[in-house]
């Protein structure tokens, strides 16, 4: 008599491990995916005024400015509004501001900017940053005014605090 072998039925342990392992990586990299996503309108990007000037960025677009407040460009008004430019010695934007700025902002200074790009090409800050000691500049300003020629540091460019 021919015993007969009964068929296997589910799956072995190598193979429920494999499964297991592959939704697990489909569930982290949709997690992944998600918070990327996520993150897109949190990401503010560092331009130069030369490069926001050559490639001018849709209305509404959230960047990071950086550069040298232009001599004379200040104009504070009485409900809290300031007025002013940035400069990288290549191309000028200007910025309107309301709020209170940092001790250290004054004319000819390091300037970071934070805001959105206006349609009628004015720079609508919602935070501004002056360099707070002597020693003390953002790379992505210093590297803007070394490519512009205007860099007036000595050596090699500050490192950031």
């Amino acid at each position: 008599m021919t015993m007969a072998v009964p068929a296997k039925r589910g799956m072995t342990r190598k193979q429920r491990r494999l499964v297991l392992i592959g939704l697990a990586g489909i569930v982290l990299a949709v997690a992944a995916g998600l918070v990327l996503y996520a993150m897109t309108d949190r990401i503010v990007f560092f331009t130069a005024p030369s490069e926001l000037a050559a490639k001018p960025p849709p209305p509404g677009t959230r960047l990071r400015i950086g550069g040298l407040v232009e001599e004379g460009s200040v104009v504070k008004q009485a409900d809290g509004a300031v007025t002013f430019s940035v400069t990288d010695g290549g191309a000028t934007v200007p910025v309107a501001y309301k709020g209170i700025l940092p001790d250290l902002f004054r004319e000819g200074q390091g300037v970071v900017a934070e805001g959105l790009v206006g349609a009628n090409g004015v720079f609508a800050a919602d935070s501004v940053l002056a360099k707070h000691d002597e020693n003390y500049m953002p790379r992505e300003v210093v590297d803007a005014l070394k490519a512009q020629g205007v860099w007036e540091g000595d050596g090699p460019a500050p490192a950031s605090k």
